[in-house]
């Protein structure tokens, strides 16, 4: 058995749409697939969930072990951009104050739920363990370095390391040059 899912079997997830050279592993767990848009040239890797609103651009690698928990106020990760083995990204979060009970076995009027989109810019770098978490932008051509905690938005071409996480050092934008180089089928 192959690891990935064939064209057939990708038509049969009932994805709100998909493009070319799409390799999802039959081990990743999909809810709500019809609210997930993926793009062409994307890898999704085993033992990832993805639920809710997500939108996925081209040339997207998501690593093994990651979350994507968007709810319906979505994830978007644009083109080239890259989430690495064991992150987390939430869109939606329970109140951990202790002035409401928290999570989805009890009934939603005890609970509060708070929430925002969370948006993984072009040539976006996420490293390994990290967690993002609701309403946070990751600027354009950023990195953020393993086990980093994300709990507000990033400025572009940043390296970002630290929990949470801290600017360090201007990143590189050699990867709009090499970009170029590949063929069409960016959504610039």
């Amino acid at each position: 058995m192959k690891s990935f899912y064939t064209e057939e079997e990708l038509a049969g997830l009932g994805l709100k749409g998909y493009g070319e050279n799409v390799l999802i592993s039959r081990n990743c767990s999909i809810y709500s697939a019809g609210c997930i848009s993926i793009g062409s040239n994307v890898r999704i890797d085993d033992f990832c969930v993805l639920s809710g609103n997500i939108t996925i651009g081209n040339y997207v690698h998501i690593a093994a072990g990651v979350l994507l928990f968007a709810g319906e106020y979505g994830i978007f990760l644009k083109d080239f951009s890259g989430l690495s083995a064991r992150s987390a990204v939430y869109a939606v979060s329970d109140d951990y104050s202790g002035e409401s009970l928290t999570n989805p076995t009890v009934p939603n009027d005890c609970r509060k739920v708070y929430g925002g989109q969370v948006t993984i810019g072009r040539h976006v770098v996420v490293g390994s363990g990290c967690t993002i978490l609701p309403g946070v932008e990751i600027g354009e051509g950023s990195s953020v370095g393993a086990m980093g905690l994300i709990t507000k938005s990033l400025d572009p071409w940043g390296v970002f390391v630290g929990v949470p996480v801290r600017r360090i050092a201007e990143r590189s934008r050699k990867v709009l040059e090499l970009e170029l180089k590949i063929p069409s089928g960016s959504n610039k």
